[in-house]
């Protein structure tokens, strides 16, 4: 079989094309390496530096002809959606209807959309279900759910099977060390640099956080399974910035430093995502618990740097 995945060369997708070589799959990535590496590609996978907007990029999906297309690549961070608001549209609003445009032609059996948590907005709920209303406050999180009302149309009119896969905080060897969702790559970083580590706030504003390969779990997953559903890859556990410390402070002998600033504006405190729907309809239950998790990136990342 074959396999397209898009932002393959990133930190999720280069994981994912690992994944899908271990099942035998013969794997393209596009990628325009904005913030992908080839060194995190193996090197017998075929490497196509593409933008997902381009006309190249609908080609090559044509001229493939995969069995199911991972579609990753996106702008995913919220202060540059702010300042940079148009490319933020382009990327993840265009680039997203050309790959589907490019899937509905070359006749794919699958898309796999990642989405993202930021779809609520700053939803006072302790677990959030799929189910719930989506406001979001950011226009990162409203170009992906923009995306996601593509999808389920192109289903609706071209009959396009997919499944969209909402992420909650994913952290694991590979994280590029920036952004709102790289804190645990940024102070494993600064670990690694001995730098202070710096929280913003008081340091209880949770997260769920799931490690990359769960994520990459529930990909494979939704292959066969999960059609035309939108499921969370969570773990339904919260956890503060302060248990990330502590946790970091047990696995590193030279000493941890926090030092506490005021919060950022606008933050959002606390969210988390029940993944029953995902245990239920992927059989994709977390291997990984937010210790084992952390030692693993930590030894990872400290050990190849």
């Amino acid at each position: 079989m074959k396999a397209v995945v898009t932002g393959g060369a990133g930190f999720i997708g280069s994981h994912l094309v690992e994944g899908l070589i271990t099942r035998g799959f013969e794997v393209h990535i596009i990628d325009n390496l904005s913030s992908g590496k080839l060194e995190n590609v193996p090197s017998h996978v075929h490497t196509h530096v593409l933008d997902i907007r381009s006309k190249e990029a609908k080609e090559l999906i044509l001229q493939i002809k995969p069995d199911v297309v991972f579609h990753l690549a996106a702008q995913a961070d919220v202060t540059t959606s702010i300042t940079n608001t148009i490319d933020d549209a382009s990327i993840n609003i265009d680039g997203t209807i050309n790959i589907l445009d490019a899937c509905k032609e070359a006749g794919v059996k699958k898309f796999i959309f990642a989405s993202t948590s930021a779809v609520y907005g700053d939803i006072q709920k302790d677990l959030i279900s799929e189910d719930d209303l989506t406001n979001p406050i950011s226009y990162y999180g409203h170009s992906k759910l923009t995306a996601e009302k593509y999808i389920q149309l192109y289903n609706q009119y071209h009959q396009l099977s997919y499944t969209i896969l909402r992420y909650g905080n994913v952290y694991g060897p590979r994280q590029v060390a920036k952004g709102e969702g790289g804190v645990i790559a940024i102070y494993i970083e600064g670990l690694g640099n001995k730098n202070p580590l710096k929280v913003y706030g008081d340091g209880e504003q949770t997260r769920d956080f799931i490690h990359v390969l769960d994520v990459v779990q529930a990909n494979l997953a939704s292959i066969e399974k999960g059609n035309q559903e939108i499921i969370h890859v969570s773990t339904g556990q919260r956890t503060s910035i302060n248990q990330i410390i502590q946790i970091l402070k047990q696995l590193h002998d030279q000493g941890v430093s926090p030092v506490y600033y005021d919060a950022k504006p606008g933050d959002i405190k606390h969210s988390c995502l029940s993944n029953e729907k995902a245990k239920c309809m992927l059989n994709a239950a977390p291997l990984y618990n937010i210790q084992d998790g952390l030692r693993h990136t930590y030894l990872s990342e400290i050990t190849n740097n």
